[in-house]
């Protein structure tokens, strides 16, 4: 066994958060500048249609990162428990089977989307000014699915066995690409959309081939000795069971952007639209941190409970509650502070500037709740509780908040939309706190309830 990897069930809790946290924190921030980044490049180079294209064209980038996050998050679960039970040829195989299934999945969704991409565009809420321009962006996105899939999923493996440092410098790696081509081909050469999907798909191209490379250079617990295309259904399936509430969460995004793009083309507009992709993405970053900590977390959990230190399970997961907590109350202070200035940082167009300031201020009303949501969900992912982190998976977006959207804007107009967001974050946050306390003995504390 490597040390990173014998050291999850030996350091403490505290070192280990920090060493885990810290990396996965640093990516996830650097991921989430790319992200606005790129978002201010369009708004300037492009202007508040090109936002909006963005918006409208997320769902396709979500489905993609969703498959990738099941097949990811469901390995990294087993690899990890697998470790630290010290079964080595488990976890080979289950890191070779995630590996086919990314990559297959990957290539399927992009065929099937460049086949169908007008009328997916025209579901998805496209105003008829931007339907063109949100295709030339899907269009090259979709060349570079497979390395953005890639990314993704092994990024979890990685941290799974305790290597945070690595999955960080793969996001700040493809961050960093990202950014310095943004401008160059947005506004240097004049592409428009087209250069910040051009820029995404060369830093993804990278992203990946360093991944590859550090898996082959002998430097991961896991092998890709006797690697090969044929599929084993048995584990795949496991895979597929403790990933798929990760699907359920971010796919449902896709859904629920969707929702969002359909009722403010209603009640709002383009400009609307736009004001939701500046909104999403200040979001977005906010969370980011939160699921920095989360990913620090679940390694530690995975492999404890896989050798049964539980009390270390149950020390790490307050540990990562509290700090969650924290990072969700500094965003809800910053959004409720400082939505006007944050949003004149992706743009000069006042009208803009008010939309975005408006939607953000009140999306994130309910934002201290957001921590404890997520921890909550990645807690059972990682002790392989398939149907408790589905249900979690489900609450929030699906259960809560697509109705709240298609039935909020009817009677409030425009803000219905947004104030749909705090009340299904403050309905979900009560179903998770309900589970847990449920769920907390059984898990903790009667060890022989333990699976």
């Amino acid at each position: 066994m490597k040390e990173q990897s014998r050291r999850l069930g030996e350091d403490s809790i505290g070192s280990l958060m920090a060493r885990l946290s810290i990396p996965a924190f640093v990516g996830m921030f650097v991921m989430g500048m790319y992200n606005i980044v790129d978002t201010i490049f369009v708004s300037y180079g492009v202007g508040p249609n090109g936002v909006a294209a963005l918006s409208i064209a997320f769902p396709v980038q979500m489905i993609l990162m969703a498959m990738a996050a099941m097949f990811g998050i469901g390995g990294a679960s087993i690899i990890s428990r697998s470790l630290g039970a010290g079964e080595q040829k488990t976890a080979n195989t289950v890191f070779h089977q995630v590996i086919w299934l990314v990559i297959f999945s990957s290539i399927l969704i992009a065929i099937l989307t460049f086949i169908f991409i007008d009328p997916l565009i025209t579901m998805f809420g496209a105003p008829a000014e931007i339907h063109q321009m949100t295709k030339e962006f899907l269009e090259i996105i979709l060349l570079g699915a497979v390395f953005q899939s890639f990314g993704m999923g092994m990024n979890n493996i990685v941290r799974s066995e305790g290597n945070a440092k690595t999955a960080m410098l793969t996001m700040i790696i493809s961050a960093v690409i990202n950014m310095i081509l943004n401008p160059i081909f947005i506004m240097g050469l004049h592409m428009g959309v087209r250069g910040s999907a051009l820029a995404t798909l060369i830093a993804q191209a990278i992203g990946a081939a360093w991944l590859l490379f550090y898996f082959l250079s002998g430097k991961s617990t896991l092998s890709l000795k006797g690697f090969s295309l044929r599929m084993d259904m048995k584990i795949g399936l496991r895979i597929v069971a403790i990933g798929f509430p990760s699907f359920i969460m971010m796919a449902s995004g896709s859904v629920v952007t969707i929702a969002v793009n359909w009722m403010l083309q209603i009640y709002g507009g383009t400009m609307a639209i736009a004001a939701f992709g500046v909104a999403n993405r200040i979001a977005s970053f906010a969370i980011m941190p939160i699921n920095g900590v989360t990913q620090g977390m679940q390694p530690i959990v995975g492999f404890n409970y896989g050798s049964k230190q539980f009390g270390r399970v149950s020390h790490s997961v307050k540990l990562g509650m509290l700090v969650a907590t924290i990072l969700s109350l500094i965003a809800f202070a910053v959004a409720e502070i400082f939505p006007a200035e944050l949003a004149r940082v992706f743009s000069s167009d006042p009208v803009l500037i008010a939309e975005s300031e408006e939607a953000l201020r009140i999306m994130l009303l309910a934002a201290p709740t957001i921590g404890f949501q997520i921890v909550c969900g990645g807690l059972y992912q990682a002790l392989g509780k398939a149907r408790i982190s589905f249900i979690i998976s489900l609450m929030r977006q699906i259960i809560c908040l697509v109705p709240l959207l298609l039935i909020l804007p009817n009677f409030f107009g425009l803000s219905g939309v947004w104030y749909a967001f705090p009340i299904a974050d403050l309905l979900a946050f009560s179903v998770c706190a309900i589970i847990l306390a449920t769920t907390w003995r059984k898990v903790f504390r009667e060890t022989e309830m333990v699976r």
